[in-house]
């Protein structure tokens, strides 16, 4: 397939390193995919050290931006944890209908902030969401649930689910919570 957009997730652009990480999750190690086509020991590209084996300016930006990616998903573990305890997601399920026929395609296993459990909150914890910019994260959240409908426009199905605003709803529809 191709990529069609011009944003590419950090976890796509980090391929083919990663960190791996030792037991107690504070030491961590690069590592590449050696299968991956790119990667070559014919000397083609960009070498990872130079000719006194260190590591070259390529190889350092590759791990700062290890470094820096591992900061955020260490972030959004503790924010998917906060959303958990406020009880603010749900599970989510979206099926396609490819316009073509063969049958739904079906996507599922992952959770989403629920609107309706966010307008309960009290003014208080919102306040202390808005302080934190964890307001702002949900509303980012949301407002990327619209890009499944326009997954699947560019895979010529429809969305097929009980409830297609859960999918396409925007920030906007949460306008009410934080005008308090």
């Amino acid at each position: 397939g191709v990529w069609g957009t011009k944003y590419v997730p950090a976890f796509i652009r980090r391929y083919p390193f990663v960190f791996a990480s030792n037991d107690d999750g504070k030491t961590f190690t690069a590592c590449i995919d050696e299968e991956y086509i790119g990667c070559n020991q014919q000397g083609l590209g960009e070498r990872l050290f130079d000719t006194e084996g260190e590591q070259t300016q390529y190889l350092g930006g590759v791990l700062e931006f290890l470094k820096a990616y591992q900061i955020q998903f260490q972030r959004t573990q503790i924010f998917c944890k906060k959303l958990q305890e406020l009880e603010l997601l749900e599970p989510m399920q979206a099926q396609f209908e490819p316009k073509a026929g063969g049958g739904k395609v079906s996507l599922s296993g992952f959770m989403a902030v629920s609107r309706e459990r966010v307008k309960k909150l009290s003014g208080d914890k919102l306040a202390e969401l808005a302080a934190t910019d964890e307001l702002e994260l949900m509303y980012l959240h949301l407002q990327s649930m619209r890009n499944i409908s326009q997954i699947a426009q560019r895979m010529g199905t429809q969305i097929a689910t009980e409830d297609k605003s859960k999918l396409e709803g925007t920030a906007e529809d949460m306008g009410d919570v934080v005008t308090h």
